[in-house]
Protein backbone atom coordinates (compact mmCIF):
# COMPACT_ATOMS: atom_id res chain seq x y z
CA UNK A 1 0.00 0.00 0.00
CA UNK A 2 1.19 3.44 -0.78
CA UNK A 3 1.45 5.65 2.09
CA UNK A 4 -1.04 8.33 2.38
CA UNK A 5 -0.52 11.57 0.97
CA UNK A 6 0.27 14.52 2.90
CA UNK A 7 -1.71 17.27 2.24
CA UNK A 8 -1.23 21.00 3.62
CA UNK A 9 -4.61 22.91 3.10
CA UNK A 10 -4.43 26.87 2.33
CA UNK A 11 -7.82 28.63 2.40
CA UNK A 12 -8.84 31.75 4.90
CA UNK A 13 -12.87 30.55 5.08
CA UNK A 14 -12.34 28.82 7.99
CA UNK A 15 -15.82 26.91 7.62
CA UNK A 16 -14.86 25.94 4.24
CA UNK A 17 -10.83 24.66 5.04
CA UNK A 18 -12.14 22.91 8.52
CA UNK A 19 -15.10 21.15 6.56
CA UNK A 20 -12.82 20.53 3.59
CA UNK A 21 -10.12 18.46 6.24
CA UNK A 22 -12.80 16.66 8.11
CA UNK A 23 -14.11 15.72 4.33
CA UNK A 24 -10.40 14.55 3.46
CA UNK A 25 -9.68 13.08 6.82
CA UNK A 26 -12.24 10.61 6.17
CA UNK A 27 -9.75 9.08 3.00
CA UNK A 28 -6.78 6.70 4.06
CA UNK A 29 -5.17 7.39 1.27
CA UNK A 30 -4.32 11.55 2.92
CA UNK A 31 -3.70 13.02 5.62
CA UNK A 32 -3.95 16.56 6.47
CA UNK A 33 -0.77 17.50 7.94
CA UNK A 34 -1.56 21.47 8.69
CA UNK A 35 -3.67 24.11 7.30
CA UNK A 36 -2.99 27.94 6.74
CA UNK A 37 -5.43 31.05 6.51
CA UNK A 38 -2.68 33.11 4.62
CA UNK A 39 0.22 33.43 2.44
CA UNK A 40 2.50 33.83 4.97
CA UNK A 41 1.24 30.92 7.04
CA UNK A 42 1.26 29.01 4.20
CA UNK A 43 4.44 29.38 3.38
CA UNK A 44 6.17 28.86 7.20
CA UNK A 45 4.14 25.86 7.58
CA UNK A 46 5.19 24.64 4.17
CA UNK A 47 9.03 25.62 5.21
CA UNK A 48 8.08 23.32 8.26
CA UNK A 49 6.33 20.57 7.23
CA UNK A 50 7.17 19.97 4.11
CA UNK A 51 3.66 18.00 2.45
CA UNK A 52 3.75 16.12 -0.88
CA UNK A 53 0.94 18.41 -1.73
CA UNK A 54 -0.48 21.91 -0.95
CA UNK A 55 -3.91 22.54 -1.64
CA UNK A 56 -4.25 26.44 -2.38
CA UNK A 57 -6.94 28.58 -2.92
CA UNK A 58 -6.19 31.73 -5.11
CA UNK A 59 -8.54 34.33 -3.19
CA UNK A 60 -6.35 34.64 -0.03
CA UNK A 61 -6.01 38.06 1.80
CA UNK A 62 -3.12 40.36 0.69
CA UNK A 63 -1.41 38.12 -1.87
CA UNK A 64 -3.26 36.11 -4.04
CA UNK A 65 -3.03 32.07 -4.13
CA UNK A 66 -1.08 32.64 -7.70
CA UNK A 67 1.49 35.39 -6.89
CA UNK A 68 2.60 33.21 -3.27
CA UNK A 69 3.54 30.15 -6.15
CA UNK A 70 7.17 31.74 -5.83
CA UNK A 71 7.50 31.84 -2.13
CA UNK A 72 5.97 28.11 -1.46
CA UNK A 73 8.24 26.72 -4.41
CA UNK A 74 11.03 27.85 -2.32
CA UNK A 75 10.03 26.83 1.10
CA UNK A 76 9.34 23.15 0.16
CA UNK A 77 10.68 22.57 -3.11
CA UNK A 78 9.65 19.08 -3.52
CA UNK A 79 5.83 19.56 -2.47
CA UNK A 80 3.68 19.81 -5.31
CA UNK A 81 0.95 22.25 -5.58
CA UNK A 82 -3.12 21.70 -6.44
CA UNK A 83 -4.95 25.16 -7.18
CA UNK A 84 -8.35 24.53 -5.77
CA UNK A 85 -10.79 27.41 -6.00
CA UNK A 86 -13.92 29.50 -7.32
CA UNK A 87 -11.64 31.12 -9.96
CA UNK A 88 -12.71 30.16 -13.37
CA UNK A 89 -10.84 32.85 -15.15
CA UNK A 90 -8.29 31.70 -17.59
CA UNK A 91 -5.47 34.43 -16.77
CA UNK A 92 -5.41 32.77 -13.27
CA UNK A 93 -5.27 29.69 -14.85
CA UNK A 94 -2.80 30.26 -16.88
CA UNK A 95 -0.75 32.40 -14.26
CA UNK A 96 -1.02 29.42 -11.72
CA UNK A 97 0.02 27.07 -14.42
CA UNK A 98 2.91 29.25 -15.47
CA UNK A 99 3.65 29.52 -11.62
CA UNK A 100 4.20 25.84 -11.17
CA UNK A 101 1.35 24.73 -9.93
CA UNK A 102 0.27 20.76 -10.83
CA UNK A 103 -3.30 21.36 -10.97
CA UNK A 104 -6.61 24.04 -10.70
CA UNK A 105 -9.60 22.47 -10.09
CA UNK A 106 -12.66 24.18 -9.20
CA UNK A 107 -14.35 24.01 -5.47
CA UNK A 108 -17.56 22.52 -7.10
CA UNK A 109 -15.01 19.38 -7.37
CA UNK A 110 -16.81 16.31 -5.79
CA UNK A 111 -14.62 14.54 -3.54
CA UNK A 112 -13.66 11.91 -5.59
CA UNK A 113 -12.87 13.73 -8.82
CA UNK A 114 -10.61 16.03 -5.69
CA UNK A 115 -8.94 12.40 -4.54
CA UNK A 116 -8.56 11.58 -8.34
CA UNK A 117 -6.79 14.55 -8.63
CA UNK A 118 -4.59 14.68 -5.58
CA UNK A 119 -3.39 11.18 -6.69
CA UNK A 120 -2.48 12.11 -10.24
CA UNK A 121 -0.58 15.58 -8.82
CA UNK A 122 1.68 13.48 -6.78
CA UNK A 123 1.85 11.17 -9.17
CA UNK A 124 3.71 14.03 -11.29
CA UNK A 125 0.24 14.74 -13.83
CA UNK A 126 -1.06 17.80 -14.44
CA UNK A 127 -5.06 18.55 -14.15
CA UNK A 128 -7.31 20.94 -14.38
CA UNK A 129 -10.94 20.92 -14.39
CA UNK A 130 -12.18 20.20 -17.85
CA UNK A 131 -14.82 22.71 -17.86
CA UNK A 132 -11.75 24.98 -18.09
CA UNK A 133 -9.91 23.84 -20.87
CA UNK A 134 -11.11 26.40 -23.46
CA UNK A 135 -10.79 29.19 -21.11
CA UNK A 136 -7.08 27.98 -20.82
CA UNK A 137 -6.84 28.10 -24.46
CA UNK A 138 -7.98 31.68 -24.87
CA UNK A 139 -5.80 33.25 -22.33
CA UNK A 140 -2.87 31.30 -23.52
CA UNK A 141 -3.46 32.36 -27.23
CA UNK A 142 -4.03 36.06 -25.85
CA UNK A 143 -0.63 36.36 -23.70
CA UNK A 144 0.89 34.53 -26.24
CA UNK A 145 2.20 32.14 -23.18
CA UNK A 146 5.12 29.55 -24.51
CA UNK A 147 3.47 27.04 -22.75
CA UNK A 148 0.71 26.71 -25.52
CA UNK A 149 3.50 25.97 -27.96
CA UNK A 150 1.63 28.30 -30.54
CA UNK A 151 4.74 29.38 -32.91
CA UNK A 152 2.72 29.67 -36.66
CA UNK A 153 5.84 29.21 -37.97
CA UNK A 154 6.90 26.21 -37.03
CA UNK A 155 5.60 22.36 -38.42
CA UNK A 156 2.46 20.64 -36.50
CA UNK A 157 4.29 18.25 -34.50
CA UNK A 158 0.69 16.87 -34.34
CA UNK A 159 1.44 14.89 -37.57
CA UNK A 160 4.19 12.68 -36.03
CA UNK A 161 1.73 11.26 -33.60
CA UNK A 162 0.28 7.64 -34.57
CA UNK A 163 -2.72 7.31 -35.41
CA UNK A 164 -3.06 5.94 -31.74
CA UNK A 165 -1.65 8.60 -30.19
CA UNK A 166 -3.92 10.93 -32.03
CA UNK A 167 -6.74 9.44 -30.53
CA UNK A 168 -5.03 9.36 -27.01
CA UNK A 169 -4.44 13.61 -27.15
CA UNK A 170 -8.21 13.98 -28.60
CA UNK A 171 -9.42 12.49 -24.85
CA UNK A 172 -6.94 14.39 -23.44
CA UNK A 173 -8.20 17.29 -25.24
CA UNK A 174 -11.63 17.17 -24.02
CA UNK A 175 -10.44 16.76 -20.40
CA UNK A 176 -10.09 12.71 -20.41
CA UNK A 177 -8.46 11.16 -17.47
CA UNK A 178 -5.73 8.06 -18.21
CA UNK A 179 -8.62 5.96 -16.44
CA UNK A 180 -11.35 7.27 -19.02
CA UNK A 181 -9.47 6.88 -21.67
CA UNK A 182 -8.56 3.07 -21.54
CA UNK A 183 -11.83 2.82 -20.77
CA UNK A 184 -13.16 4.51 -23.95
CA UNK A 185 -10.39 2.85 -26.45
CA UNK A 186 -10.24 -0.17 -24.44
CA UNK A 187 -6.83 -0.31 -23.87
CA UNK A 188 -4.82 -1.14 -20.60
CA UNK A 189 -4.24 2.45 -18.45
CA UNK A 190 -0.69 1.72 -18.24
CA UNK A 191 -0.79 1.48 -21.99
CA UNK A 192 -2.18 5.24 -21.90
CA UNK A 193 0.50 6.46 -19.26
CA UNK A 194 2.81 5.27 -22.09
CA UNK A 195 1.23 6.88 -25.04
CA UNK A 196 1.07 9.44 -23.13
CA UNK A 197 4.73 9.97 -22.04
CA UNK A 198 5.55 9.18 -26.09
CA UNK A 199 3.09 12.21 -27.07
CA UNK A 200 4.81 14.65 -24.64
CA UNK A 201 8.13 14.00 -25.91
CA UNK A 202 7.01 14.10 -29.63
CA UNK A 203 5.20 17.14 -29.01
CA UNK A 204 8.46 19.03 -27.12
CA UNK A 205 5.54 19.83 -23.75
CA UNK A 206 6.07 18.62 -20.21
CA UNK A 207 2.62 18.18 -19.27
CA UNK A 208 -0.91 16.67 -20.07
CA UNK A 209 -2.06 20.35 -19.27
CA UNK A 210 -0.10 21.78 -22.16
CA UNK A 211 -1.15 18.83 -24.48
CA UNK A 212 -4.57 19.31 -24.27
CA UNK A 213 -3.63 23.31 -24.69
CA UNK A 214 -1.71 22.81 -27.83
CA UNK A 215 -4.27 20.04 -29.11
CA UNK A 216 -7.45 22.23 -28.77
CA UNK A 217 -5.62 25.53 -29.77
CA UNK A 218 -5.12 23.46 -33.32
CA UNK A 219 -8.58 22.72 -33.62
CA UNK A 220 -8.34 18.62 -32.20
CA UNK A 221 -11.62 17.51 -30.68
Amino acid sequence: MKAPVRLLVVDDHTLFRRGLIALLSQHAAVTVVGEAGDAGEAQRRAAELQPDLILLDNHLPGVRGVDALPGLHEAAPSSRVLMLTVSEDGDDLAAALRGGAQGYVLKSIDSDALLAAIDSCVSGESVISPELTGKLVQALRTTHCPDAAEDEQAPDALAALSPREREIVTEIARGASNKEIARALDIAETTVKIHVQHILRKLGLTSRVQAAVYASARGVR
